[in-house]
């Protein structure tokens, strides 16, 4: 029997695990795939308080080593679902049921791709998904934002401070974001907007050199010179197992309040996995201190 069972083990489900240890809780961290989460692939880290830079990796396995000195168990395994026994909630896994006095569902976002030619092996070399995280590495220098919600106009507001052009390719011929922000975005002689334009292919060696794009109008195929992309075109929750437990909004992010209790008592959200407006690595790490707290609160109660 675990006090807290934890799924996901990203910034979140990591931090959770070391304050619920340091409460005194025996705490279990199951992971499908990779601990760490979204941010192992990002080669520096900037603008974490207290760390001047580190890598995402680094960061990662530092948060993983310190949760297993405390006493924190590991289990990769694929998450299947979870049931409620009243005083005991059930974490069930590919190979076997884990039961838990609370749960902590830290299962964080994937950010949606485009698709084309070299984003992947890109990521991290010029193609970033999170220009708070990675802007400012290309001050100075030419950069695209693809994407026509807010989140993609305030990427482009943001990087308009830094870069010396801002790209902001959008496949239809308005934005769908906040009128207030694209009317800012008018009024930048560094932003340009690329419209009706779609992205075909990423171009570059070892890093971002250049993108080739195609204007869905008129057909025409051209190369933009950039040195970084930046993609906005959605975020993917991965919350539809516990669908039948928690309540998620209509986007598929689970419904938690600032105290990150969910609907259903003894079962909380931390991090990307639930609704909110900033998802950081900062928010993330104080939403996982936040649940397991709240985590332990539920169980003494």
């Amino acid at each position: 029997m675990y006090d807290i069972g934890i799924i996901g083990g990203g910034t979140a489900g990591m931090t959770a695990a070391i304050y619920g240890q340091r409460a005194g809780k025996q705490t279990v961290i199951i992971e499908g795939s990779t601990f760490g989460g979204q941010i192992t692939s990002s080669p520096n880290v900037e603008n974490y308080p207290g760390i001047a830079s580190v890598s995402g990796s680094e960061f990662s396995m530092n948060l993983l080593d310190q949760a297993m000195k405390l006493g924190t168990e590991t289990v990769m395994e694929q998450v299947t679902g979870i049931r409620d026994e009243g005083a005991v909630k059930v974490i069930e896994t590919t190979g076997k049921e884990y039961p838990c006095r609370s749960i902590i569902l830290a299962t964080g976002v994937t950010h949606r791709h485009l698709g084309v030619p070299n984003e992947e092996r890109l990521t991290g070399a010029g193609v970033s998904y999170c220009a708070t995280c990675d802007g400012m590495f290309f001050r100075g220098r030419d950069v695209a934002v693809v994407g026509g919600g807010s989140t993609a106009l305030q990427d482009a507001e943001f990087l308009s401070n830094y870069c010396r052009k801002v790209y902001l390719i959008h496949r239809r011929d308005e934005f769908r974001g906040e009128d207030s922000i694209v009317k800012r975005l008018q009024g930048k002689e560094n932003v340009e907007f690329v419209l009706n334009t779609i992205v075909k292919e990423i171009i570059g060696d070892t890093s971002v050199e250049r993108l080739i794009v195609n204007n869905k109008k008129t057909g025409k195929e051209y190369k933009l010179e950039v040195s970084g992309v930046f993609i906005a075109v959605g975020q993917i929750p991965q919350n539809e197992i516990f669908a039948e437990t928690v309540k998620l909004d209509g986007n598929g992010f689970i419904l938690a309040s600032e105290d990150c209790m969910t609907s259903h008592p003894g079962i909380f959200a931390a991090g990307d996995c639930r609704t909110k407006e900033v998802r950081q690595l900062t928010t993330a790490a104080a939403d996982g201190a936040v649940a397991a707290l709240a985590a332990c609160k539920y169980i003494a109660e």
